[in-house]
């Protein structure tokens, strides 16, 4: 072991108590409403903290990507969820191949998927297993119209190398909420859609093994999760990040960071770091509860990055410039820690201010 200040920079750090606490605060927040925990691993894209959430009480994992969901195969993962809808051959051929050893199933939210799914799946011994998106106000990917969900459904009824696992949703406009009580409407409106839409499925004649739903901002605030879910999607909750701190109104349960090196001063005011938006993004959000300040905040200093180069990071602050030398580190919180992972080949777990493990971040790059 060593002290994690002795590694070379930028360098992705995690707290593995905190990653724990973390861990341990989510599993009990889906046992307390009896739903399955399955997170999504596009936060981390590490096998090894997908294991310790599974070991936790995590059903399985969700991910974003084919190639994330392989990643995590080749690592023993068998239990995985595409929260995507896949097109294309290589693609379903790609799923059809691990659905020959592993529990794998994806979305979709059209009649044209369902048909794609259907020709590639012909002959195989396992159906294709698939779960609807239902939009609820992100404004992004899902069915919106009922009568397209009926159309979908009766035309699932119809094929013989699919099946309709269930449906999911993704409150993620939550994180723009203004303050608690719209984060609370927010996610009730986005519950009841998504089971008014498991209703229809029902009615006709479909019995759903899962009813997901999943974001971190009302999750991390304990928000009631309704009768009738089966399973949350959280992500980010896992290691935090600016935004999901801001939204809490403490850092304290940020479990990873940047560490970079003070490499030049070159003004009265001014400091430079050697990360910049290659090691941290230029990512910020600008709305709600997880509004950011800056881009990335300085851990024990107060203050935040006030802009960034691909290899620069830029502060101005006086006082913080006459606290610091060349060559001293500081440690750096993402404003959104699920770009920046993907942008390490490791991470250095770290406890109690030493080194105990490096973590290989496999799922990075795995965009196909």
């Amino acid at each position: 072991m060593s002290n994690y200040t002795e590694v070379d920079t930028p360098a992705l750090l995690i707290d593995k108590d905190q990653v724990l606490n973390n861990i341990r605060f989510m599993q009990d927040y889906s046992n307390q409403y009896s739903v399955h925990l399955r997170p999504h691993t596009k936060t981390h894209k590490m096998p090894y903290l997908a294991k310790l959430q599974i070991e936790a009480g995590a059903k399985g994992i969700t991910v974003a990507k084919v190639g994330e969901a392989e990643a995590m195969a080749e690592n023993g993962i068998n239990d995985i969820f595409i929260a995507n809808e896949i097109v294309g051959d290589i693609k379903l051929n790609r799923i059809k191949s691990l659905g020959r050893t592993i529990d794998i199933s994806f979305g979709i939210d059209c009649v044209d998927h369902v048909k794609e799914i259907e020709r590639i799946f012909e002959g195989e011994d396992k159906k294709a297993q698939v779960l609807v998106e239902i939009e609820v106000g992100e404004n992004r990917s899902g069915v919106i119209e009922e009568e397209d969900f009926v159309s979908l459904l009766k035309f699932i009824k119809e094929c013989k190398n699919v099946n309709l696992k269930g449906i999911f949703s993704h409150e993620g406009h939550s994180y723009g909420a203004k303050d608690i009580d719209e984060l609370r409407s927010i996610f009730n409106e986005s519950q009841i859609r998504t089971l008014k839409f498991a209703n229809i499925a029902e009615e006709l004649g479909f019995k759903l093994d899962v009813v997901s739903i999943g974001a971190t901002p009302p999750s991390t605030h304990n928000l009631p999760i309704m009768k009738g879910i089966t399973e949350i999607r959280p992500g980010t909750y896992i290691l935090m990040d600016v935004s999901q701190g801001n939204a809490l109104g403490t850092y304290d349960r940020c479990a990873a960071s940047v560490l970079a090196t003070i490499i030049s001063r070159p003004t009265e005011e001014r400091v430079i770091i050697d990360v910049g938006a290659k090691g941290i993004t230029m990512q910020t959000r600008n709305k709600g509860i997880c509004t950011t300040k800056g881009l990335g905040y300085i851990k024990g200093y107060g203050i935040y990055i006030d802009g960034v180069f691909d290899e620069h990071g830029i502060i101005y602050n006086k006082n913080f410039r006459d606290k610091v030398q060349i060559g001293d580190r500081v440690e750096v919180i993402p404003n959104h820690i699920c770009p920046v992972c993907n942008l390490y080949d490791k991470a250095y777990l770290v406890s109690k201010g030493e080194i105990v493990e490096e973590v290989q971040v496999s799922g990075r790059g795995r965009l196909a």
